[in-house]
């Protein structure tokens, strides 16, 4: 991954305008299920001052970008919801922890398929931004789709699962989530030993038969 600063300036906004609207999907799902706290709270939008974390959304990213980490993960202010105003009980929860990634991968989707078919007909820059942008959510998407606390892999495996698994997955994210910031930097750490390398891997695989590279 490039060094210079300007690249890292780019693709961190990038990183941080995805970021933001991995959150804004979960809002938005949650208000199309009947829940309309995200919406009163004001978070159903795309301004990112409404859901920078000075550490999820700044510093853990442009650390990552900066010590070419092999991982692209940043988080915001989580976008605030009830599942007990969900109108579906049996799938609401699941429906909204995929939201967020799904958009993600929506968005690689589009912006892959213009960087594959938009050479010589776009301006150069622009396929650079789709391009980057397609990889950025690529491999945001995907990262938090893995089912482990607290990501939204492991809420949606959660929401699909019978009852009473579903409950006990629930218990052991709660006293994950128990921890704190120490909890999150555990499982990265994991993540980093043993799966960051396969993982990164698959994105690239993914990428390049999305993109064309």
């Amino acid at each position: 991954m490039p060094s210079d600063p300007l690249t890292i300036a780019f693709e961190l906004a990038i990183l941080i305008f995805s970021i933001v609207i991995h959150e804004v999907a979960h809002g938005y799902a949650a208000n199309m299920l009947g829940d309309p706290t995200a919406r009163l709270s004001g978070r159903l939008t795309l301004n990112p001052l409404k859901h920078i974390d000075l550490v999820g959304s700044i510093l853990v990213p442009a650390f990552l970008v900066i010590t070419n980490a092999g991982i692209l993960f940043g988080w915001a202010k989580p976008v605030p919801y009830n599942p007990y105003n969900l109108r579906n009980k049996r799938w609401g929860e699941a429906i909204v922890a995929f939201a967020g990634p799904g958009t993600n991968l929506l968005i690689a989707i589009i912006f892959g398929l213009i960087a594959r078919f938009g050479v010589g007909q776009l301006p150069d820059a622009f396929i650079l931004i789709a391009t980057v942008a397609s990889f950025v959510n690529l491999f945001l998407g995907l990262f938090n789709l893995i089912p482990l606390p607290p990501l939204d892999g492991y809420t949606t495996l959660r929401g699909i699962l019978p009852y009473s698994a579903g409950m006990a997955l629930r218990d052991f994210e709660n006293r994950i989530r128990g921890g704190g910031i120490a909890s999150l930097i555990l499982i990265l750490i994991v993540f980093s030993v043993f799966f960051a390398g396969p993982f990164s891997l698959l994105v690239s695989y993914l990428f390049t038969l999305l993109v064309g590279a």
